[in-house]
C-alpha cells in the first residue's frame, strides 16, 4: 500500500493513539509521543501540514520495530 502524501503530523498523532501513543510534550513545532503499556517509547512527529515521505517512513518504520510488526502491517492498519 502506497503512503499517503497529504497527511498532517497532528492526524498521523491521532492514528498512532491507536497504538497506544499519546502526546507528552511539544516543543515548538514538534510533538513528542510515548507509549507507555509495553515499554516506554518515544516517537517525534513534525506538526507540518504534509509530513515529507521519508519522514512519515522512517516514523512508521520506528512504531513497527518497537510493535515487533512489519511496516506495511502498521499503514495497513492506520490507512487500510
Amino acid at each position: 500500500m502506497k503512503l499517503p502524501r497529504n497527511i498532517h503530523g497532528d492526524e498521523l498523532a491521532q492514528m498512532l493513539s491507536r497504538f497506544g501513543y499519546s502526546v507528552t510534550r511539544q516543543t515548538g513545532s514538534h510533538m513528542r509521543l510515548t507509549m507507555f503499556s509495553k515499554e516506554e517509547h518515544h516517537i517525534t512527529i513534525p506538526k507540518h501540514k504534509n509530513l515529507k515521505i521519508g519522514t512519515l517512513n522512517s516514523i512508521l518504520r520506528d512504531v513497527a520495530d518497537h510493535l515487533r510488526k512489519t511496516k506495511e502491517e502498521i499503514v495497513s492498519e492506520l490507512w487500510g
